[in-house]
């Protein structure tokens, strides 16, 4: 049924895998997202930090990939998007990994920015899946991805978590280097929409399926919270999950720059919600103030 494509492969010697569309030969030489052929991985854990419905009581089966085709300037898993700490893993290994990731018992298979290696994580599940991978898996990403290879995911992924970060162009430039971010984004989320709908759930409050939207609050609201919300009001409906996320403190390269050098203020975070009311969500989540540096693990180790 998901037969791996010749002119899928194709878009990897002159790649076309996300926006960038950096055009070259992944098998000779790095991206902008500094990704090759082989899929690079940090880590690999049963992780208790994501939304209830997707860590519940015996956690996500997180894979956390190494580098990443944006360059956010505030990141704080910045040791492994934008320093590349993790080592190169084959197509079958990764498939083993989320084999035994099942065998541990966790709630689903959670792959955090896999945008760059798309391909190469697609081919892993099917033949994780062919050797009897049976619990969801999430896409957890940050949505600057080409509409047209998450159509190829279709079937493959139960659950989108991606992040909608910015719906203002001149923040996207400055702070990540993707001026285009909104108009990828908006087609990303449509697509993901389209497969999976809304959030279905077990009995025990587990997601199943369906499609939750990470919203990160930035300092001075850069990214246009209003923006970011009316459009998925307008587009995918009110009753989509949204995830308003407070947890942003300046980190990497953010006191560089004085717009984006603070944590979030309880002001910010009170405007959001209430905007978020506003415009009448109904489902999802409010992260409360209060994170810290210590909240993040030590991706080094």
């Amino acid at each position: 049924m998901h037969r791996i494509k010749d002119d899928l492969r194709s878009l990897l010697k002159n790649c076309k895998i996300c926006p960038r569309d950096c055009g070259v030969h992944r098998i000779y030489k790095s991206g902008y997202c500094k990704g090759g052929m082989k899929i690079r991985i940090n880590s690999c854990m049963k992780h208790l930090g994501e939304e209830p419905m997707i860590s519940g009581h015996r956690g996500s089966g997180t894979i956390f990939m190494s580098n990443c085709n944006m360059h956010c300037l505030y990141c704080q898993n910045y040791t492994i998007s934008q320093l590349g700490y993790g080592r190169e893993y084959t197509v079958e290994q990764v498939a083993s990994m989320m084999l035994d990731l099942q065998a541990a018992g966790v709630h689903n298979i959670n792959f955090v920015t896999p945008t760059h290696f798309t391909l190469q994580i697609r081919e892993a599940i099917i033949k994780a899946k062919q050797a009897g991978l049976s619990i969801p898996i999430v896409w957890n990403s940050n949505a600057y991805e080409h509409a047209n290879l998450i159509r190829e995911l279709e079937g493959l992924i139960d659950i989108f978590l991606p992040d909608f970060r910015y719906a203002d162009c001149d923040a996207a430039l400055k702070y990540s280097d993707a001026p285009d971010y909104p108009t990828f984004a908006q087609k990303a989320l449509s697509e993901m929409h389209r497969q999976v709908g809304k959030i279905e759930l077990d009995a025990d409050g587990i997601a199943q399926s369906g499609l939750l939207i990470r919203i990160l609050l930035l300092p001075r609201d850069l990214n246009n919270i209003r923006g970011i919300l009316t459009w998925i009001a307008d587009n995918l409906g009110t009753e989509t999950y949204i995830s308003l996320m407070t947890q942003y403190y300046p980190t990497y390269k953010a006191n560089e720059y004085s717009k984006i050098s603070r944590p979030i203020h309880a002001s910010e975070y009170r405007e959001a919600v209430s905007l978020a009311e506003d415009i009448g969500f109904e489902n999802g989540y409010f992260q409360g103030l209060g994170i810290t540096p210590e909240w993040t693990p030590d991706f080094k180790k």
